[in-house]
């Protein structure tokens, strides 16, 4: 008879034939930076995740730095918004003015940017409405200017989000000819329209006035055209492929792993994170562990890097257990 429960009898042996661990060094942690002063407010929807002015957000940062998490995403919630997201390249957004922030006072901190347009335009759309739909093209040229911006300000690596047919290969060629060629991207590769995305549009301001994002972002039925996504933006200079959600889209993860020699990341979004935080309140799960079992399914599914809002709590039972 095989038994291979041999090999499950005591901790110390199923710690040796663990395949896959959790690791600081996996994790990105978003931040949401608002344009003012004095700002500090808990996300109702997201327990434990706050907008922070950048006159409040040091404590925040030296959180992150203590623990030893090793990067963070910024969004930009801006004062002003308008048809187009001009906020998004302006020198002196809100974005711009938190990568110099953090650059300066935390140079070690490696800083990502999200570029998209949601969350500065006034209707809500990653980009420029004609016809009562996103101008993928017209897009496009705004896609260049951001990110530009972003260059300038010193962010450190751009992750368009956008879903933009050939925003890759835009994204690219703006920063080789205006001096960035060592600039990384990291592309949310395949973004479904996912109904996990609801808390982040309460954390963003960034819900569409009308319709929805289904004509740009992916179909969740849809698993081959995730490879397609995937296959066009490593053919237009990827750096890094990103899956988002990731509970959800597992073999998603799993795909990319095995089809392209890139590394994966996956977001772990706002609606995964609030449904346990949500679970653990009522007292249904335990939370540490429901939090790391998740993310462990990311690891086992090929995920190189995970962006979640789990990174602290993450980084502190990981503490625990050295």
């Amino acid at each position: 008879m095989n038994r291979t429960r041999r090999l499950r009898k005591k901790e110390n042996i199923r710690r040796l034939i663990r395949e896959n661990r959790l690791h600081t060094d996996d994790l990105i942690y978003p931040l949401f930076i608002e344009e003012g002063k004095g700002i500090e407010n808990e996300i109702p929807s997201m327990p434990g995740i706050k907008r922070y002015s950048l006159d409040t957000i040091s404590k925040e940062l030296d959180e992150v730095i203590q623990l030893n998490i090793p990067a963070v995403l910024l969004f930009g919630i801006p004062t002003a918004k308008d048809e187009i997201g001009s906020e998004t390249w302006n020198e002196q957004g809100i974005i711009q003015q938190a990568i110099r922030f953090i650059k300066k006072h935390y140079p070690d901190l490696y800083v990502i940017t999200d570029v998209c347009f949601c969350e500065y335009t006034s209707h809500g759309h990653c980009g420029i409405i004609h016809n009562n739909d996103v101008d993928n093209d017209a897009t496009l040229v705004n896609l260049a200017k951001q990110v530009i911006s972003h260059a300038k300000a010193g962010a450190d690596m751009v992750a368009p989000s956008g879903m933009m047919d050939g925003m890759i290969a835009t994204i690219r060629e703006a920063l080789d000819n205006k001096g960035y060629p060592d600039l990384p991207v990291m592309s949310y590769a395949v973004k479904y329209a996912s109904a996990f995305y609801g808390p982040f549009r309460d954390a963003a301001d960034s819900t569409p006035s009308f319709g929805d994002r289904r004509t740009y972002q992916m179909d969740p039925s849809n698993r081959d055209e995730g490879l397609r996504e995937a296959n066009f933006d490593d053919q237009e200079g990827a750096d890094i492929l990103m899956v988002k959600p990731a509970l959800s889209y597992l073999d998603i993860i799993r795909d990319l792993k095995n089809n392209f020699d890139r590394p994966v990341a996956c977001y772990n979004v706002s609606g995964e994170y609030a449904m346990i935080k949500a679970a653990a309140e009522k007292g249904w799960i335990d939370e540490k562990k429901v939090m790391m079992e998740s993310l462990l399914s990311m690891k086992r599914a090929g995920a190189d890097i995970i962006i979640t809002y789990f990174a602290k709590d993450v980084a502190k039972v990981l503490k625990e257990q050295l």
